[in-house]
């Protein structure tokens, strides 16, 4: 009976077996909005949690440490609502984001989503609705009704629109819950209290509606009763009226207290399911209120429930998440039995499409029928379940009845109801679309297509067709019938679609003719289509064809277009294809084919055959490019007037230097005038190619002096042959071009200038300035002035200074006054020339001649006039030094001469004046060397006190790295500074700077001996704090004695810092003291401490001290120390807590807990610290003060219980640790704990209250090594179903040999609800391990719960060959199922299995292995398995094998099926078969049927058999092959001459018809001869047959023959003369017309003009007629004569 419910009844998953307390499982905890997610609020006592359990796979269940007072997932995603308090939030857990959240002004009591984006909040006073999409807040709809006050809100529902809501609570009245429901209209803002406990909103279809009908639902339960109401809400108008239902709900008498708690409604049966408070669920139909179902099922209450595929879902208290669902097999033939309610059965099936009513729907159907109500019947065949009635049976019974007037025809009315709720079936769609098609109403076939009302086949595609091409295309490819898709796609010029259709479809057709077709119709439509076609991989065309068919319709430029295209590879193997375009083009397109060859597309065409081409194309550019030889290059390049200049000048490049002077010469040679342009251009482009020399042999040979010089002046600005500018310079001087002489001596780098010099010197020149460009670019300007002045070029030395380079004035100057030359002409120049010449090399040349002073008056000029030239001061400098003319006053104000130079000019002169200089121009480094070489050492501090430089103070004091200072001289220097310097200073920055340097130089008693002069004594930097801890700085580094005298005797130092650097540098009393003068306690304390290192010391200062800070330091050091007592004691003294951590950790290491323990309640009292009270409890349990650590637990504190009660376990201290973890709940470690204390059954509780994973794995090893196996079972139970624990749990039963007890445990885990494949697949590899003989039974039970390649290799090494093939044929490995097979046939083989595997396998290979494998083995049964295999194998390669092992006999059978495949092989096999068995009849058939074969061959074999009848077989055969004469040749032979007229005949030839007709006359057969004319008669000839009668007296047995003829021709005269006759009556009859037209073309077609049925040879043939020129028909297409 069970089977029958009509409901599916599935637990989902237990909650609590997920880790979910059951405590936590409850209506304030638990939620559930929707069948995807569950959420729980969990609470312990160490944190709250928020648990999520997705429905659709509880293994995803994840935890997030949230604190709120309740939580709800969305529907539909990972979204979730928390509150707290009045504060509520939304986030979106996949994204980590907050989503939207607002604060309410009251206290939200019940909330839940009544949308994916819409939640619904319930106040104390008032309904909210806020969407978290946008940045609104919570949206008032309705105050609460004063029937809510006081009440639980259990639930709240609207309807789609949310224009309806329902707002429902419990109260406890009088011993019973009381349900009090708001029922809330938006539209009319009006709300209704009614008693109910459950509601729900749906919508139903009644019979006749155009829309749906909203129905509210609701259950109460009273006093008097308990009633399920249904009732309409916003009635459509069209819609019939919905009677309101009231039914009474069924409880049980021991349900007194029971009541509805939740409806949830299923859209698709229109049916409620009502849940009560006892775990009842009931099933009602809305539209009628009948009562369907009622069960129980659940023992505790269902205390939240929502939708699950038209059904329900659930959680009841023990957190079982349970569904229900209308069972669609069963729930109509439950109806049927158990509540007789037909009506109800047929209409649920009808409208859910279920099974159980279908004799029901056929009997209905049957008496509609004969009742006549065929508009009812159609509707209800349209409407059946399933399509049951919707066959091609119903629709020819409707198709021939009769309408009433007035009324829609029944099939009419039949596909009307089908489209207006569903499509149309394949049949149903043709026979509509054929009248729809008839009336001209294509517009609804249209509409329904886009509606997907009809179902698309090639029938109808095939009735579209004629009416509309596009909509038959469109159902073609609905249909997928890709023939007549690619048919219809060429014929509306859709050409791009088809490539990619049959792309997508797998669909291969005839792609050339489908080309022919295209391009008839539109040539650039072809050429994109042949395009895609050739670009496919591999090419669905050749690119061969694709000319062929191009070329065929002349579409020269489309064939061009494709070619470029295609052959945009540039491949060898389309040579042919790129001669083919070229010569297309060149022929009918020469700008094409110009433009093609200069894009160099294409390098494999025929070169020499394309160039003639070009060059009488006029494309003399194009041939050359292509030309090799080179008598066609000097042929075609002279033509440099058709040809572009610039590319011929590049095509020299091309060349070989031969080559190229060769055709360089005939364009000379050719016409020099035309061609010298770019002759020259090219000598110039490759002149180091081809060799300036060799250029210009060739232009002297033509004596083309023009030519030389422009080619020369365009090489010579990049050549660097000095020759050749030589040679330049001679040319243009020869043609007079003196400016270009002048430019290249000025700018050409690479000529020989000692030479040019000596020619243009020899030329005598009329003006000299390329020589003075010479001179002056190659310093010749002393040979220059020499030559100048010799010559009495006086102007010129002028003009060379003032025009040409003034710059090289000094040495004009030089060389004027090496000549003697008069001193004013040289003053004269020098004043002429223009200031751009360097003063410097002025003065330096003069001064080499001691000639400086005829320069005063000019050098002092330049000074008035504001000269900043130093040379300028330089000179005077040196003039007024040695004429001492007030030299110190120009140096003390003069500022712009060089000082280093003046100094050095000085220095040997007067240092005095050196030093003035030095110092002028702060000359450092030759200032100090000065200085010391002359003992000027007060100078010398002076200078370094100023300068205040401590770069120069180093090397003053220490000198450089290359040169160290003089010991003495620095001594020297000191003493100086101490004595005169310092004292003289009064800038403190001077001091700093100073002391500086000392400190830098490393001079630390020189330093010392400094400050105490300036500190010491009676100075204004007495007393300066950092010149006094200076003082004492270099004190501690070198004098460390005197750091105590210099403690007591200054007072304005650093304390601390002093202090600090004394202890760094071991002065540690001194430390001391400066701390203790201070009064710094706790760092002097320090000293004696760390530095001192005497605790006693430390002790005795501490007592005189008695602060707690100082104790503190004095504990911390004790305890470094590891005096922990002493420390401990310290700190108690100092109350100081605040080092509690490294107290614990150094007393803890020492085992001092006894102290630590004094310690510990000392800081327990100051400071509320975890770590402080956990090891004050692990200090008890080490020194076993179990009472005091039991009152310390029951007492309030905040230790870290969970962590001691670890650290107890880890050392071993299990009796406190048990207290421990007894205190915190911990259930898991409680269990180890019990464990180590051996007591294993208590162990196996507390495990039970983990429920830990690990806690199981160490109760159940330590029972396994106490061999407590029944305990270890529990534990083992709880641990399998964890799949990564199992193999652990295998092996430690396996080393301990448990193996019977490891099988009875996974087998006991099978039945388990998490079950899981890991256990089935271990248990699998134990049974092959050690239970061989279970592993099948087991397979065969649970092969799809089992991980196959896991278990695959468990058999492979137990050699166990029938399970391995059972498990490769369910994992789908048919390939390795078959070589097992084939490997193991003694234990795996079994025949109609291996037929099965071996049909699926994917590798080919293994098909023909097979069929050797039978042959070997099972040779009988070859036939069938290769029948099996027929689709599959290769029939050649099949006849292959067994031809080569002679084996052909054993699979005759398979032949005589192959053969239907008409395979070249099979054919053959077969044939010579029948051969040898002499099967003629088989053979002839065979070879009638199946023409693959090699037919020649054959009839060469079978025309030598002895039997006659293969003979003819032969014969026959070159019949068919059309050797006519080898046919009639056999048959003459073998004599049969039937065969022999029959084949003359048949070859339709007169000649070999007459050659039959003389072999028959001349062996003397005349019954023959005469039959042969009967047969041949349309082929032979008449008068041959009358020559042959007459010559051989064959007469009578021709007669026949020539009566027929003679009434042959003598019905073609008489039709002759009736057609005469008539046509004359014709034109007698249209004389007078006929007189009346002029004459004229169209009178010599006939009286019938143009297009006028000819006067000849063209009227009917009656009777035996012979038709002139019928000889050449089909044979036998003639009339036989009569009688014969």
């Amino acid at each position: 009976m069970a089977d029958q419910l009509p409901i599916t009844f599935q637990e989902f998953v237990k909650l609590p077996e997920l880790g979910i307390d059951v405590s936590n499982i409850s209506f304030n905890t638990l939620t559930l909005q929707s069948d995807k997610f569950i959420c729980i609020r969990e609470k312990t006592a160490q944190r709250e949690q928020v648990c999520i359990v997705d429905l659709q796979d509880s293994s995803k269940t994840f935890r997030r440490p949230i604190t709120a007072d309740s939580a709800i997932m969305n529907p539909e995603n990972k979204i979730i609502a928390l509150k707290s308090g009045r504060n509520l939030q939304v986030f979106n857990l996949e994204m980590k984001a907050k989503v939207k959240s607002c604060m309410m002004s009251e206290d939200v009591h019940f909330w839940r989503w009544i949308s994916q984006f819409d939640i619904a909040l319930v106040t104390d006073t008032a309904v909210f609705h806020w969407s978290i999409e946008g940045t609104s807040s919570p949206a008032k709809q309705f105050d609460r009704h004063a029937n809510l006050n006081g009440t639980q809100i259990i639930s709240y529902a609207t309807n789609a629109k949310m224009n309806w809501m329902s707002l429902i609570g419990i109260s406890a009245v009088q011993g019973r819950i009381v349900g009090n429901m708001q029922l809330f209209n938006k539209d009319r803002s009006a709300s209704q209290p009614i008693e109910a406990h459950a509601s729900e909103f749906s919508e139903i279809w009644l019979e006749g509606a155009a829309q749906p009908t909203q129905v509210f639902s609701f259950a109460s339960r009273s006093a008097t009763g308990s009633k399920l109401h249904v009732v309409e809400i916003d009635h459509v108008d069209g819609n019939p009226p919905f009677q309101k239902r009231s039914v009474d709900i069924f409880f049980p008498p021991e349900a007194v207290n029971d009541f509805p708690v939740s409806m949830q409604a299923g859209p698709k049966y229109e049916l409620v399911y009502v849940v009560t408070k006892f775990g009842f669920i009931h099933l009602y139909d809305l539209e009628t209120g009948t009562c369907l179902f009622t069960n129980r099922i659940s023992g505790d209450t269902v205390f939240v429930t929502t939708k699950h595929d038209n059904g329900i879902i659930g959680v009841n208290r023990k957190g079982q998440v349970l569904s229900v669902s209308v069972n669609e097999d069963t729930v109509i033939p439950y109806i049927l039995q158990n509540t007789g309610n037909v009506e109800l059965a047929f209409r649920l099936a009808s409208r859910a499409n279920l099974p159980g009513a279908d004799q029901l729907y056929v009997q209905r159907f049957q008496q509609l029928m004969q009742q006549g109500q065929f508009n009812d019947a159609a509707k209800m065949a349209a409407s059946s379940p399933r399509g049951m009635l919707r066959t091609e049976n119903t629709i020819n019974q409707l198709k021939h009845l009769q309408s009433a007037p007035g009324q829609l025809s029944p099939i009419l009315q039949y596909f009307a109801t089908i489209l207006e709720k569903g499509e149309l079936n394949r049949h149903e769609s043709i026979e509509l679309a054929r009248p729809v098609l008839a009336s001209n109403r294509k517009a609804l076939l249209e509409k329904w297509l886009k509606e997907d009302k009809l179902e698309c086949s090639e029938e109808l595609g095939d009735i579209v067709q004629p009416h509309d091409a596009t909509l038959a295309l469109s159902i073609y490819l609905r249909a997928n019938v890709p023939a007549k898709v690619v048919v219809c796609f060429a014929q509306s010029g859709q050409f791009d679609k088809i490539v990619l259709y049959c792309k997508r479809v797998g669909y291969s057709p005839d792609w050339a003719p489908l080309l022919q077709q295209v391009a008839r119709l539109d040539g650039d439509k072809a050429c994109e289509f042949a395009l895609s076609l050739v670009k496919e991989d591999p090419p669905l065309v050749s690119a061969d064809q694709v000319v062929g068919v191009f070329a065929s319709q002349n579409l020269v430029q489309q064939t061009t277009r494709f070619l470029l295209d295609a052959l945009k590879g540039n491949k060898e193997s389309e040579a042919h294809l790129q001669t083919k375009l070229l010569e297309m083009n060149l022929l009918n397109a020469p700008q094409v084919a110009d433009a093609i060859l200069g894009n160099n597309m294409f390098s494999y065409f025929d070169r020499p055959y394309v160039a003639q081409l070009a060059e009488k194309a006029g494309l003399y550019q194009r041939a050359l490019e292509l030309y090799d030889n080179l008598d066609d290059i000097k042929r075609v390049a002279v033509h440099t007037e058709v040809v572009n200049g610039e590319w011929l000048i590049n095509y020299f490049g091309n060349l070989s230097v031969e080559d190229s002077l060769a055709v360089l010469r005939q364009m000379l040679e050719h016409n020099p005038a035309q061609n010298l342009q770019i002759v020259v251009q090219a000598a110039i482009k490759y002149s180091d190619l081809l060799g300036p020399q060799k250029i210009i042999d060739m232009f002297e040979d033509n004596r083309c002096s023009e030519g030389l010089y422009y080619y020369l002046g365009s090489v010579v600005n990049v050549s660097q042959d000095p020759a050749v500018v030589f040679k330049y310079i001679q040319a243009a001087l020869a043609t007079g071009q003196t400016k270009e002489v002048e430019r290249i001596v000025r700018d050409n780098d690479h000529y020989d200038a000692e030479k040019v010099k000596n020619y243009l010197k020899e030329a005598s020149l009329p003006d000299q300035l390329p020589l003075i460009i010479v001179c002056d670019r190659f310093d010749y300007v002393h040979d220059l002035v020499l030559y100048l002045y010799s010559n009495g070029m006086n102007k010129y030395i002028e003009v060379y200074v003032q025009q040409v380079n003034s710059s090289r004035l000094p040495q004009v100057v030089g060389a004027l006054l090496d000549v003697d030359c008069d001193e004013h002409v040289v003053k004269s120049l020098i004043a002429s020339t223009p200031a751009q010449f360097s003063i410097g090399s002025l003065v330096e040349e003069i001064e080499k001649r001691n000639r400086l002073k005829i320069l005063h008056r000019w050098l002092e000029a330049k000074a008035s006039e504001g000269s900043q030239d130093p040379g300028v001061y330089n000179a005077l400098a040196k003039i007024y030094i040695d004429s001492n003319y007030e030299p110190e006053k120009f140096l003390s104000s003069n500022r712009l001469y060089d000082p280093r130079a003046i100094g050095a000019y000085s220095e040997k002169r007067d240092p005095g004046l050196a030093y003035l200089a030095y110092s002028h121009g702060q000359c450092d480094d030759e200032l100090l060397r000065l200085t010391s070489d002359n003992s000027m050492f007060k100078q010398q501090s002076r200078y370094l006190i100023k300068r205040r430089d401590l770069g120069l103070w180093g090397k003053a004091l220490t000198g450089d790295g290359q040169q160290p200072v003089n010991q003495s001289h620095r001594r020297q220097l000191i003493d100086q500074i101490v004595s005169y310097g310092l004292p003289e200073a009064d800038d403190p920055e001077e001091v700093s700077v100073c002391v500086k340097a000392f400190m830098a130089a490393n001079l630390p008693q020189e330093l010392i001996e400094l400050l105490e002069r300036i500190i010491l004594e009676d100075t204004p930097f007495s007393k300066n704090n950092n010149l006094q801890n200076l003082l004492i700085l270099t004190a501690v580094r070198v004098e460390p004695t005197r750091v105590a005298d210099y403690i007591e005797r200054l007072s304005n130092y650093d304390a601390p810092d002093i202090a600090e650097i004394c202890i760094n540098n071991g002065l540690h009393e001194e430390a001391f003291n400066i701390f203790k003068r201070f009064g710094v306690n706790t760092e002097a304390i320090g000293v004696l401490i760390d530095h001192v290192g005497s605790l006693d010391r430390a002790y005795e200062y501490a007592e005189r001290c008695d602060q707690a800070e100082v104790w503190s330091r004095l504990g911390r050091a004790q305890l470094e120390g590891l005096r922990i007592k002493d420390s401990i004691d310290s700190y108690v003294r100092a109350d100081d807590p605040s080092n509690y951590v490294e107290v614990i950790d150094v007393a803890s290491h020492a085992g001092k807990f006894d102290d630590l323990v004094r310690f510990l309640l000392m800081a327990r009292k100051k400071v509320r610290e975890p770590a402080v009270e956990s090891e004050l409890m692990f200090a008890y349990a080490k020194t076993e003060r179990l009472a005091d650590l039991e009152d310390m637990l029951r007492g309030p504190n905040i230790a870290q219980v969970q962590k001691v009660g670890d650290r107890c376990y880890e050392e071993g201290l299990f009796e406190a640790a048990r207290l421990l973890f007894q205190n915190v709940s911990n259930w898991a470690r409680l269990a180890s704990t019990l464990v180590r204390l051996g007591d294993y059954q208590s162990a196996v509780d507390c495990g039970r209250k983990a429920n830990s994973t690990q806690v199981w794995k160490d109760v159940n090893t330590a029972c396994i090594a106490e061999k407590e196996f029944r305990l270890a079972q529990i534990c083992g139970l709880h641990l399998i179903v964890h799949a990564e624990e199992l193999e652990p749990l295998i092996r430690v039963y396996e080393a301990g040999g448990y193996i019977d007890e490891l099988c009875a445990l996974i087998e006991n885990g099978l039945g388990l609800e998490r079950a899981h494949m890991g256990m089935f697949t271990e248990l699998a590899i134990l049974y092959c391990k050690y239970r061989p003989e279970q592993i099948m039974d087991h397979l065969k039970l649970y092969w799809s719960r089992i991980n196959i390649p896991k278990v695959i290799r468990a058999c492979e090494t137990a050699h166990l060959w029938p399970e391995l093939v059972f498990l490769y044929v369910h994992y789908d490995e048919f390939d390795n199922a078959a070589q097992t097979i084939i490997s193991h046939s003694a234990d795996a083989w079994e025949h109609a299995s291996f037929k099965d595997i071996i049909v699926k396998v994917s590798n080919v290979e293994l098909y023909y292995k097979a069929l050797r494998f039978y042959l070997k083995e099972q040779p009988l049964l070859l036939n069938d398995l290769l029948n099996a295999m027929m689709p599959r194998v290769d029939h050649t390669r099949v006849v292959s094998m067994f031809l080569k092992s002679d084996n052909i006999p054993l699979i005759k059978k398979y032949l005589v099926a192959a053969q239907t495949t008409n395979n070249k092989a099979v054919n053959e096999a077969y044939n010579d078969l029948l051969i040898e068995e002499e099967d003629f009849v088989g053979l002839r058939n065979s070879i009638d049927n199946h023409d693959n074969f090699d037919g020649i061959g054959l009839a060469q074999r079978l025309e030598k058999h002895d039997l006659l009848e293969f003979r003819r077989i032969a014969s026959h055969l070159y019949n068919q092959a059309k050797r006519w004469r080898q046919s009639l040749n056999l048959s003459k032979k073998d004599k049969l001459y039937k065969d022999a007229m029959t084949t003359a005949r048949q070859s339709g030839n007169n000649e070999i018809a007459e050659d039959l007709l003389r072999y028959f006359v001349e062996s003397g057969n005349p019954a023959c001869f005469s039959a042969c004319l009967f047969t041949c008669y349309d082929l032979v000839r008449s008068d041959v047959v009358m020559e042959l009668a007459w010559r051989h007296g064959l007469s009578n047995e021709a007669m026949p023959y020539f009566i027929n003829l003679v009434r042959e021709y003598q019905n073609k005269v008489d039709v002759l003369t009736t057609e005469v006759s008539e046509l004359k009556a014709k034109v007698e009859r249209g004389g007078n017309g006929a007189a009346a037209a002029p004459a004229g073309p169209n009178q010599l077609l006939g009286p019938a003009g143009l297009g006028g049925r000819l006067l000849i040879g063209q009227g009917p043939t009656t009777g035996n007629i012979f038709t002139p020129g019928s000889q050449q028909g089909t044979p036998g297409s003639g009339s036989q004569f009569g009688g014969y």
